[in-house]
């Protein structure tokens, strides 16, 4: 499999882990990564490496009697680049969250950006970082702590 393929996989696998409420697997795509969030000055680090990760989404994201947070997390619009000299490779995509609980209606509940950067350890690649950007939101009460 090509790396820009490799690269699409971890997008998707994260969003899957999301969605199924695992934690544990979100974390684990961060071993050698950090989480962070758009602030005024640049990005800031939320979270890093696996546990934390992991303990970050359990501590804001609010899951349900299914063990999910009742979600979908759509990935769109992937522009992947691959430096094969480095191993390494950055990416940018649009995300948009569906939910649906039974109170809450199906609905786009947030749109906007992740912004990744990749690397090739041993063969396998992995996120190094993502720095998330919500450009639009709904309700989003039922799916966020605070």
């Amino acid at each position: 499999m090509s790396a820009e393929r490799e690269v699409e996989h971890l997008l998707h696998r994260y969003a899957e882990a999301i969605d199924a409420g695992d934690f544990d697997a979100v974390g684990a795509l961060f071993k050698h990564g950090r989480i962070r969030s758009e602030g005024e000055r640049g990005p800031v680090t939320l979270a890093e490496g696996a546990s934390a990760v992991g303990a970050f989404y359990r501590s804001l994201v609010i899951t349900y009697d299914d063990g999910t947070p009742r979600t979908r997390h759509l990935v769109t619009n992937a522009v992947v680049h691959v430096d094969a000299e480095f191993a390494s490779a950055t990416c940018r995509s649009t995300f948009t969250v569906f939910q649906q609980t039974e109170t809450l209606p199906l609905q786009a509940i947030v749109v906007g950006r992740y912004r990744d950067t990749f690397h090739c350890i041993d063969g396998t690649w992995w996120f190094d970082s993502r720095t998330m950007a919500i450009d639009l939101s709904g309700d989003l009460s039922q799916h966020l702590r605070g």
